[in-house]
Parts: structure tokens; sequence; C-alpha cells
């Protein structure tokens, strides 16, 4: 992991409880990233998460201290003095996505009417779109009609109209991210949900759920879990308040035996135990319970 020439590094606060007091107090994980694949590199990517009680900039500069390269993290201060070395072992990287982020911030603090934005979009997006649109056009008649450039510039000029229309009304916007950040937490319990109903399902004796190719989960590999069984009106064999002895119904035929007769056997000694120290206890209580 040390051994990249480049990392990227971030921290947040997490929970930690306190000993001794149960109470809980603040501590920092933090995290280094090795992730060359937008630059071409066939390396695997991997994190590395480290934990401190607090965010004071010894941790950063211990978890590194084996790190020659460029670092990209945020403008915080507890970096600097790596950065700040006298052998110069590791360059400093800022990131754009900061920066944008305080004017994201002050434009939601500060939002534009829709008669003000349509204006500003008219005169300043209109004639940059356009020359997007220019330069689409112009692409297409350089790449081959197969390639994944043109099935790109494609879908994007088959939109065109939908795409430039936010900006003839001030009240819409350029992206739809608002409804993509509300899945955000589907998408990201989607595989807890459906191994939970994988194992439902094997517990019921049912078939075997498996996701095909485009992500559909289907049965059987042919029908869809979303089609009606015509059994779907029976009660399962599964039934999960019998406890014990529904688990003693699923058991093999021959370990129900086995067990039934050491069962038995364990039966007619308790009786003999009980009997010699009860004298008043007859003999057919244990053949009740034999029986």
């Amino acid at each position: 992991m040390l051994a990249a020439g480049k990392l990227r590094a971030d921290d947040t606060p997490v929970p930690v409880l306190a000993p001794g007091n149960g109470k809980t107090k603040t501590g920092r994980l933090w995290t280094y990233v090795r992730d060359d694949r937008p630059a071409g590199e066939l390396a695997a990517p991997a994190v590395w998460f480290a934990y401190s009680p607090d965010r004071k900039g010894e941790h950063p500069e211990r978890h590194l201290s084996r790190f020659q390269g460029a670092l990209q993290a945020d403008a915080y201060a507890g970096f600097n003095q790596l950065y700040k070395k006298e052998d110069g072992r590791i360059q400093e990287v800022a990131c754009w996505a900061h920066v944008r982020r305080k004017f994201y911030d002050l434009q939601q603090a500060h939002a534009s009417p829709p008669d003000e934005r349509q204006p500003v979009r008219h005169t300043r997006a209109r004639p940059l779109l356009q020359s997007l649109h220019d330069w689409f056009e112009v692409s297409l008649t350089k790449l081959s009609r197969k390639s994944d450039t043109t099935a790109a510039i494609r879908y994007a000029l088959g939109l065109w109209t939908a795409l430039t229309r936010y900006c003839d009304d001030g009240r819409l916007e350029i992206d739809n991210n608002a409804a993509e950040r509300a899945l955000r937490a589907v998408a990201l319990g989607r595989k807890k949900l459906f191994v939970c109903r994988i194992r439902c399902r094997r517990r019921a004796g049912r078939p075997h759920l498996q996701p095909d190719r485009l992500g559909e989960t289907q049965r059987n590999g042919s029908r869809s879990v979303f089609e009606r069984s015509p059994h779907a009106h029976r009660r399962s064999s599964y039934q999960p308040h019998r406890g014990a002895s529904a688990m003693e119904s699923r058991r093999p035929r021959a370990t129900r035996k086995r067990s039934r007769s050491v069962d038995q056997e364990a039966i007619v000694n308790n009786s003999t135990a009980v009997s010699s120290a009860l004298p008043n206890i007859e003999e057919p209580l244990a053949v009740q319970r034999l029986r």
C-alpha cells in the first residue's frame, strides 16, 4: 500500500465508547486509498483504515512515515507537517471538489429566483452548449460508427432538446441528482436485502434465487420472483413457531432413530434413579413416558 507513488487521504469522526463511564467520545477514522484506475493502471485498488482517539497531525505523520510520493487530500492543517519535510518526499496535491463545494454551499444558501437564473443561462450557457453541439457533429464524421465514443455522442444528440430545456426555464435543473441521491439508501441496502431474501427462502425450502445478467432477480433461472406461484396460497412447511419440533421433523430419518433410542435409554435410566430415590413413585410412570 505505502509503496504506491500516489495516495489519497481523508478522515471522519466516529463515536467511540469511553471505557469506565459508559459514555461515548469522538474518535477519528483515517482512510488512505490507492486507486490508479482512472489513470489506466491495472493494479488493484486498495484502502487502509486507521483509528486514532483525536485529530492531531501526529497520526497521519505516523501512518505515512514510510510513504514517498504524491498525497491528495483536503486542506486540513494536520497534513501540513508532511509537506514541510526537508527531504520533500511527500508532495501536496489539493482537491478541486472541495473548492467546488464551498461555492456550491454559497449558492445553496443564496439561491437565485427563476426569473434571475433564466437570463444568465441564456446568455452564458447557451453559447457553450451550441459550441458543444457543433463539436459533436464534427466528431461524428471522424469516428467509426461502432465506436463507444460515437454511441455516447449519439446518446447526447438524441436528447439534445431535453438537455437544453433548462436554459429556457429558470425553475428547471441541469441534472437529476436529487432523485439519484434519494435512491442511494436503497442501492446501499440492496445487497443485504437480496441476501436476506435468499436465506429466508432456503429456510422455507423454496427454490434458490439467483441474479441474472441484467441485475433482475430470477427463480430457477427463468421465472421472475414477482410472478405468483400457483401454490403460493399453501402454507409453508417451515413454521418458526414450532421451534425444536420443526427442526426435529427436518432431520434425516436415520438420525432421528438414533437420537430417539438414546433418548429412551436416558428416560429409563432417569426413571430408575427417581424410583430408587422416591419409593412411593411406581414403575407405570416410566412406562407411560416411554409410550
